[in-house]
């Protein structure tokens, strides 16, 4: 009985074997709670002041360009600072974005125009920081155990997409949004005062510095790898298509259930964390490009579904299942760098993840708030889900090596796993990858 739990409930492997993979965790716990309280409060405060579909999905367009070249460029960063000083200060920069937000919202008057511009600060930040925090995982996590951990980091992530929704949509409803910031505020001070304790991350000795040639050298890289190019692609289609967050204030009120609107916001997350506690199976698999793609066309067909119900339930189950997709395609899509990627192009390629990470959702919640104003709320998640499913399909027919992608056979993986090699007697807190190719050799 004990062995078939075991190989179903989550590979706690790299929690006992890095103690940095542990304050990661506990750290990004706490961020992603006070992160998506904020998540909540804003599109719905931009709601409350202008009731337009296209003024809250307008988020998505003010993000969108600091999202492009902060990502970019914070990509070029990675892999020539040290990892540990970027993840520090912008997640102090983030914790004071959400003052300002508190400070607005005690106004006797909250002003809409901050809203925006904090955004916009909060989609740079984000964009300097993501490629440091992917990039340090397979420093300090065995070879080996990247499956697990990704499995374990979606968790993490998953715990706080659920409790961070569920409690900003009743603090929200019923105290309002200055202490839904405040939440975000105090989350935000606890989270940088871990940073502080995670080990030193240096680049190499000869790495260059940011560049535009270097963030080329990266996007030569990628596009000359079919499989890496397939994730990318995919990820942006399906967010790009299917990502209907920004329009649920306006499908809670369309079901004359207000008291849902956190439910529709955790509910992808429910069923996301559902895989991740059973993703023993994940250090099992070999196809994770069949992960992405069918993961991916699961999602777009499950918001296509809650488009079409009229019942809250339903359309929260439809949510759920959408989440359990994309959390398929999540785990495939992050062993594939994690396993592929020489560790001297780690951090600008995960400078253009960001782009397919988080422009797609960017731009998906101005398709939804434009389509939602021109046809309607509940068309705006069928046609967007369908169109998911068909754009991914075309992806995977021209890109026939993303579903045939093997861990065990696939070249790039096989000479990154020859090149892992773990320094500190397994404590998994540095690595080096003596075999990677310098960037200006890679591809």
């Amino acid at each position: 009985m004990t062995s078939k739990l075991s190989a179903v409930l989550p590979d706690l492997s790299p929690w006992r074997s890095s103690r940095d993979f542990r304050l990661l965790w506990l750290q990004g716990l706490i961020t992603n709670f006070g992160s998506f309280m904020a998540l909540v409060a804003l599109p719905l405060q931009i709601k409350d002041l202008t009731g337009s579909p296209l003024a809250v999905g307008a988020m998505g367009a003010v993000e969108l360009v600091p999202l492009v070249v902060f990502g970019l460029y914070g990509g070029a960063l990675a892999d020539a600072v040290d990892r540990r000083k970027v993840i520090l200060l912008t997640e102090a920069g983030l914790g004071l974005s959400a003052v300002v937000l508190l400070v607005n919202a005690l106004l006797p008057e909250p002003m809409l125009w901050p809203l925006y511009v904090v955004a916009a600060v909060v989609a740079a930040l984000a964009g300097l920081q993501r490629p440091a925090l992917d990039s340090l995982l397979a420093r300090i996590v065995p070879h080996d155990q990247l499956p697990a951990a990704a499995a374990l980091n979606a968790l993490r992530w998953q715990v706080g997409a659920i409790a961070g929704p569920a409690v900003a949509g009743l603090v929200v409803a019923y105290a309002g949004n200055a202490p839904a910031y405040g939440t975000t505020v105090v989350c935000f001070a606890v989270s940088v005062l871990m940073c502080v304790r995670l080990s030193p991350a240096p680049p190499a000795k000869d790495a260059d510095k940011p560049s535009l040639r270097g963030i080329a050298e990266g996007a030569r890289y990628a596009w000359s790898r079919p499989v890496l190019l397939g994730t990318y692609a995919v990820d942006l289609a399906a967010m790009f298509f299917a990502f209907p967050n920004t329009i649920f204030p306006f499908l809670a009120d369309e079901l004359d259930a207000d008291w849902s609107l956190g439910l529709m916001y955790a509910a992808g997350s429910v069923g996301s964390v559902l895989v991740s506690l059973t993703s023993g199976w994940v250090s099992r698999v070999r196809r994770h490009g069949l992960l992405v793609v069918f993961g991916a066309a699961g999602w777009g067909l499950a918001v296509a579904a809650a488009g079409w119900f009229s019942n809250v339930w339903v359309v929260l189950v439809c949510l759920g299942l959408a989440g359990a997709g994309d959390m398929l395609s999540g785990l495939g899509r992050s062993t594939i760098w994690n396993q592929t990627i020489p560790e001297g192009l780690r951090g600008r390629l995960a400078g253009i993840e960001v782009l397919s990470y988080s422009v797609g959702p960017q731009l998906g919640q101005v398709r939804a708030g434009a389509m939602a104003g021109w046809t309607g709320t509940r068309p705006a998640f069928w046609t967007g889900g369908l169109a998911c499913v068909a754009s991914v399909g075309l992806l995977a027919a021209a890109l026939p090596k993303l579903l045939t992608y093997d861990a065990q056979t696939d070249e790039d993986a096989q000479r990154r796993r020859a090149a892992h090699t773990v320094i500190g007697g397994g404590d998994g807190t540095a690595a080096a990858d003596t075999a990677a190719p310098r960037p200006a050799e890679a591809g």
